[in-house]
């Protein structure tokens, strides 16, 4: 299975490079660039797997000894891996620029043995760094370029606002389900559940959340709708939490509306911890093919899998009015919590969601 990956430069970019010598060759010139962490673990979170690729002018002559290099390239590979970081694959090219070498970037050498692999999604994949030889070697490896210039988070936002979708399978001996979830698409895809008033449901999250979902849907409905309905909230939540990624940059937070003389709020937080409660005294058992007892244990799946916190309140009124409202309202309050804000790079005093 092909993986995107990131193509990562060490000096000024990872860590600081000094200005006098370019060489980080004793313990004190180890300086981590501001947010690098964070923003690694973020994008290792997000799906990415990282390489770093770096040119090392003579590294291994009287100029750059090996013992100087490895000294501070040793204790910044340890920083990395105590904070949860991994590198697949550490490349450097020791040579100078009039050697040509055929590794030295932006030439991809280095990397002939990794592309060769078949393992590197390279339409997904991406080159960082903070000169032009990495844009070149983004560009000879036919993937994009980051141009680093000091800003990890903005980095991140960028990596990880792009295609904000998921696609969720979940099969068992109950049900059939396939869930395919686009938040940054305008509204598209088809609901199949074989519950009618559920797809009418359903369909009201794709519309007022205005975003492409379709969920095509199997189960046992012969026995009743309650795996199914149960099913369709665990692979919903799923896919709405792998889609969301990291959460950089969105709002978090997000909401009342009237459905007739009912009055839904929903109040939502893409915290990354679960909770649900709901507040309603419906007033009919049933609605159609659904038992509305199913209302609570949908939500209460979906905010599971999704890890969100969710308060859905409805007043008294019609039970078609109650449920419907409520249905709209998680999807209006959803829609405004996935909403990008650039006004900051996380919606979080932790720094991670």
């Amino acid at each position: 299975m092909q993986k995107p990956y990131l193509f990562i430069d060490r000096d000024g970019t990872l860590i600081d490079e000094p200005k006098e010598d370019k060489q980080v060759d004793t313990l004190a010139k180890v300086k981590l660039e501001p947010g690098v962490i964070t923003a690694l673990l973020q994008l290792q979170q997000a799906g990415y797997t990282l390489v770093m690729v770096s040119n090392q002018d003579g590294l291994g002559t009287d100029s750059f000894p090996t013992a100087d290099f490895a000294l501070a390239q040793d204790k910044m590979m340890e920083i990395f891996t105590t904070q949860g970081i991994t590198f697949e694959s550490v490349l450097i090219c020791p040579h100078f620029n009039d050697q040509n070498c055929d590794c030295r970037k932006p030439k991809t050498g280095l990397l002939t043995n990794l592309m060769q692999s078949g393992k590197v999604n390279l339409a997904k994949s991406f080159v960082i760094g903070d000169r032009e030889t990495d844009t070149g070697l983004a560009k000879n490896l036919c993937c994009k370029g980051l141009l680093y210039d000091g800003d990890w988070p903005k980095i991140v936002t960028q990596l990880t606002t792009l295609n904000r979708k998921a696609s969720i399978s979940r099969d068992t001996k109950e049900t059939q389900i396939s869930v395919k979830l686009n938040l940054d698409e305008i509204a598209k895809g088809n609901i199949n559940t074989g519950l009618g008033f559920f797809d009418h449901m359903l369909d009201q999250i794709k519309t007022h959340g205005n975003f492409m979902l379709d969920i095509q849907a199997k189960g046992d409905l012969h026995i009743d709708e309650h795996h199914l309905v149960e099913d369709i909230g665990i692979a919903l939540g799923q896919a709405l939490k792998k889609a969301l990624g990291t959460k950089s940059q969105i709002a978090r937070y997000g909401f009342a509306l009237p459905m007739d003389e009912c009055l839904a709020q929903a109040q939502i937080d893409l915290s990354g911890r679960a909770s649900f409660v709901l507040n309603a005294n419906f007033s009919r058992e049933k609605i159609g093919d659904l038992d509305v007892q199913m209302v609570e244990h949908f939500f209460k799946s979906l905010t599971d899998n999704a890890n969100l916190s969710l308060i859905l309140s409805v007043s008294d009124g019609n039970c078609h009015h109650q449920v419907e409202g409520l249905f709209k309202v998680f999807a209006r309050a959803l829609r405004m919590a996935i909403t990008t804000d650039k006004s900051q790079s996380l919606a979080s005093s932790k720094g991670c969601l």
